[in-house]
């Protein structure tokens, strides 16, 4: 059984920052206290990838990331220092922007016939009737037949294979498209029938006429042709090697097949070979409406594989399964699960192949977590054999404590008085849902109105429905789905939920849409809770059955591209908000439903993974915790955003009678650089190039004035002038600046006090890299820059040094006098992270008490037996110090006080400092928070928790 972490810390590998990399820091995250590493994906995934995401072949390491022995050296270095090892891996889909998926190309190269055609989710049957056994490749970039004619579609040989190449990708000819180009090359030679060489290629045409045809889908066809066609290959390759007059011919066929620019009938060859592969190419907008393969979310470069098939299975984890027996792995972090034909089914199959004995039922001899995000009162299945998410529901809820209700009144007043929009965010994801299914994701759409008109058809109560009420209904019911998917397997058995998130979005659409007949809902929803006729014909159910997987698998991406990927960008009321788990229109947590989340995880998910940054945030978490502090001073805001528009309105551009950017642009530009503004001098050298990389991205997500799909270069440019004319404006620069120093010790009072939060809270803390620092990046990529960790060794040498030379109080005062560099927040991360590993039997199974002590106030107690710690920390700096003073310390707490779990004497393992509570088990906050605003103690009730604190 593998040994589950305490505590996590995330590596984002690429190349040169691989496995050597990784060895090297080591030590260091030991010294830091994290039990267990954490990586992103790392087996081959595309030449030149940032992140791991889009693999290409799960049997072998990445190779751009060292070899097998630096891996080695690395997870056994983790091995010697006691740590452990979990690794990021991709269930869902491959990469296939290149020829390296060998899955992929064989798909492409024999179709429905292919040893792996099972592998990928192929509609081999679309709507489009051209289609059929055809996979449709929307990677041109521009119409077919304006790509074939400017000669960018080359055929080329090397050996006996023929490859098709279009700039840097490289795909399969289908061995039978291939006879006609032999036979005029037979023609060409005119030899004597008598010929050696003429015999040999006349055997190899008749091999390749009795090739089993690509729609021959049985085992032994398949096998049979996988072989022959290999075969033909290399007698090919050796005929044209030992015959330079044949391979001349060839090549010369090859060369009059690929045409000549400007001659269009001379492509005539080169388009019928094409027409006559399992592929068909397109132009790539074409994807949105007609691609007939499953892909991650609307990105045609990642394909999605059938994992519910046990040679998929077997094949994708063989590797990890073999590092799990070594010892080398201890858990997995999986990838948009949700994606899944059926993720149970998956999680189940998982535990029982990573343990050389039989699970117990409901066992869960191997760490794992599951990325999925919680919707409102959205509960993780108990029954999945897991140990809980990445902890996004947690991310939301922690950031939700810094946000000061009482001024979501005015926050939300500036925001429309600035930006016009007086839509609700329910109203702007609704809208982004829609405009997602009816551009990038409408292909698959109309896949599933294929399906669902089918059904339809086969009952004389809903024949009358046509394709267009169809996809109507799929479109509003999927717009109104209150979560990411529901969990209905093919036998008709369900998550608790499921059949109430189905009705309520039925509910919704037809409330919605009074001018559609409530009929079609009706039916629907009769169909996704696979409610069939008795006595339906078993083809009848698989067929309703395979809608409702594929509906599944749908809801998830829609609301992912419609919410995280627009919603969040073109609702912007405070940014901070728009955090992936989180909830724009909620404005703050309540210290009580902190709590309450923190107790159902402690009872149901005690080592599900908690979270304050990752590798999908929007923003980093110290971004987030400055901007939080706005709530605490709408009206200084105002002032600010006010002054900001009169400068902003000489940087603007007018485009065709409308303004670049755009209001709601602006306003987020704001923010964000408020946000993001570096805290030392001298690190804005590259911040307006960021910015302007950011409001690109954020633009073009938000898919109002630009878009990934139909990038807009007039709006872009502006903005990106805009950026620019605004930091070249030093009145601009200084107001920022100005208002940035003036947060910045209460956004970093925030940082700290959630990092204390997260790491006492129940779970298991993850750390994203570099986040023991401040973390003031943005969305991907920028959040995945180098970190120097050169810097942070040298901050641990420090600290340690001036911590054994000064007292408590004077190595606290020089923490907040010197708050700028991080080093408070590395203290803190360090010291909790190392109480953590000493005692983990008391933050993972250890009881959780909150502790009631006011508004400015979070505070709770993990008891486990007779050892006991405390965490408080400091709520709505500015508001209690009145802006007065930059920390929450001493006597701004008056004579408040916060109850401890006992009387007996505490210490402080922040500070070293002894608390002798007596008097009812009450402690003053000013002497509490007497030197930091945060404060982590510990029962002195042996000497053993004496010694660790």
């Amino acid at each position: 059984m593998s040994r589950a972490p305490v505590s996590t810390y995330r590596l984002q590998l690429r190349a040169g920052q691989g496995f050597a990399f990784a060895a090297g820091l080591v030590d260091y995250l030991d010294a830091l206290g994290v039990t267990h590493v954490y990586a992103s994906p790392y087996l081959r995934a595309e030449p030149g990838s940032t992140h791991g995401y889009n693999m290409v072949d799960p049997t072998m390491l990445n190779p751009e990331l060292g070899t097998v022995d630096d891996y080695r050296a690395w997870t056994d270095a983790l091995r010697a220092k006691g740590m452990g090892h979990i690794v990021d891996i991709v269930p869902n889909h491959m990469g296939i922007a290149t020829s390296m998926n060998r899955w992929w190309q064989d798909v492409l190269e024999n179709g429905p016939a292919s040893l792996y055609a099972d592998y990928f989710d192929i509609e081999w049957d679309p709507p489009k009737h051209g289609l059929r056994d055809r996979v449709l490749l929307p990677i041109l970039g521009a119409q077919y037949g304006e790509v074939l004619e400017n000669g960018e579609l080359r055929l080329v040989r090397e050996g006996g294979a023929f490859f098709v190449e279009y700039w840097e990708r490289r795909l399969p000819v289908a061995p039978r498209s291939l006879i006609g180009l032999l036979e005029r090359v037979h023609a060409r030679l005119a030899l004597s029938s008598e010929d050696l060489r003429s015999m040999e290629l006349e055997s190899i045409l008749t091999s390749l006429r009795h090739l089993p045809n690509r729609t021959e889908k049985t085992p032994e066809a398949r096998v049979e042709r996988a072989r022959e066609k290999e075969v033909i290959k290399r007698r090919l390759g050796a005929l044209c090697e030992g015959a330079a007059e044949i391979r001349d011919a060839v090549d010369a066929v090859v060369a009059d097949t690929n045409g000549k620019p400007k001659d269009p009938k001379s492509f005539d060859a080169l388009d019928a070979l094409l027409r006559e592969q399992t592929y068909r190419l397109a132009f790539w907008r074409v994807a949105t409406e007609e691609i007939n393969y499953r892909r991650f979310f609307d990105i045609n470069d990642l394909a999605a594989v059938r994992m519910e098939c046990e040679a998929v299975f077997d094949e994708t984890h063989a590797l990890v399964f073999r590092l799990i027996e070594e010892g080398r792995l201890d858990g997995l972090r999986l990838d948009h699960t949700d994606g899944l034909y059926d993720p149970a089914e998956y999680f189940a199959k998982l535990q029982a192949r990573a343990h050389p004995r039989e699970p117990l039922p409901g066992e869960r001899p191997l760490y794992v977590v599951a990325e999925k995000i919680l919707e409102p009162g959205e509960r993780l299945p108990t029954s999945w054999r897991i140990h809980g998410t990445t902890g996004y529901e947690f991310i939301g809820a922690l950031d939700g404590l810094w946000i000061d209700p009482s001024s979501e009144r005015r926050m939300t007043e500036l925001y429309r008085e600035v930006t016009g929009d007086q839509a609700t965010f329910a109203e702007h994801a609704l809208v982004a849902k829609r405009a997602i299914m009816r551009a990038s994701l409408s292909s698959e759409v109309n896949m599933l109105a294929q399906m669902l008109e089918r059904i339809a058809e086969a009952d004389r109560r809903s024949r009358d429905f046509t394709r267009a009420s169809l996809t109507a209904a799929i479109i509003e019911t999927i717009a109104a789905f209150p979560v990411y998917r529901t969990y209905i397997r093919p036998d008709g058995s369900r998550e608790p939920n499921d059949t109430q998130h189905i009705d309520r979005a039925i509910r919704h659409a037809k409330r919605r849409n009074p001018e559609m007949s409530a009929s079609i809902f009706e039916f629907l929803r009769d169909v996704l809770l696979l409610r069939i006729a008795p006595g339906a014909p078993d083809a009848d159910r698989a067929t309703c059955a395979r809608f409702v997987m594929r509906f599944q698998q749908l809801t998830g991406p829609v609301m992912a591209k419609g919410v995280e990927d627009t919603a969040f960008y073109t609702y912007c009321r405070l940014a901070s908000l728009n955090e992936v788990g989180g909830r724009p229109d909620r404005f703050g947590t309540p210290i009580a439903e902190f709590h309450q989340k923190n107790e159902e995880r402690l009872a149901s998910w005690p080592l599900s993974m908690t979270a304050r940054s990752t590798h999908d945030t929007k923003r980093g978490e110290d971004v987030r915790a400055r901007l939080a502090v706005l709530t605490e001073i709408p009206d200084l805001w105002r002032r600010h955003v006010e002054e900001w528009r009169r400068v902003a309105a000489q940087h603007v551009t007018t485009i065709e009678e409308d303004v670049a950017p755009s209001a709601t642009d602006e306003y987020l530009f704001f923010q964000t650089v408020l946000g993001a503004f570096p805290l030392l001098r001298g690190g804005e050298a590259d911040f307006a190039a960021r910015i302007a990389e950011y409001m690109t991205k954020a633009s073009r997500e938000a898919k109002q004035r630009t878009a990934w799909l139909n990038p807009n270069e007039g709006y872009e440019a502006a903005t990106r002038a805009f950026v620019s004319g605004m930091f070249g404006d030093e009145a601009f620069v200084s107001s920022v600046r100005a208002l940035a120093d003036r947060l910045a010790a209460y956004g970093a009072s925030n940082g700290v006090a959630q990092v204390l939060l997260h790491i006492a809270s129940p779970g298991v803390p993850d750390n994203y890299q570099g986040s023991e620092a401040y973390n003031l990046s943005l969305v991907d990529p920028d959040n995945r820059r180098p970190v120097d960790y050169a810097a942070l060794c040298a901050m641990l040498t420090t600290l340690d040094e001036r911590r054994a030379t000064e007292s408590g109080a004077d190595f606290a005062a020089g923490l907040l006098e010197r708050f700028r560099d991080g080093a408070i927040k590395v203290f803190v991360v360090r010291e909790a992270l190392r109480l953590r590993r000493a005692f983990p039997e008391l933050f993972i199974e250890g009881e959780y008490r909150a502790i009631d002590a006011g508004e400015h106030v979070v505070a709770f107690a993990r008891v486990h037996g007779e050892r006991m710690v405390v965490c408080a920390v400091a709520r709505h700096p500015y508001r209690l110090t009145e802006g007065a003073r930059p920390w929450a310390t001493g006597d701004a707490w008056g004579e408040a006080s916060l109850p401890l779990p006992r009387a007996g004497r505490w210490s402080s393992a922040l500070v070293g400092r002894a608390l002798e509570v007596t008097d009812g088990a009450r402690v003053r906050l000013a002497e509490l928070f007497a030197e930091l605003p945060v404060a982590l103690l510990t029962f002195e009730s042996s000497t053993a928790l004496r010694g660790a604190a």
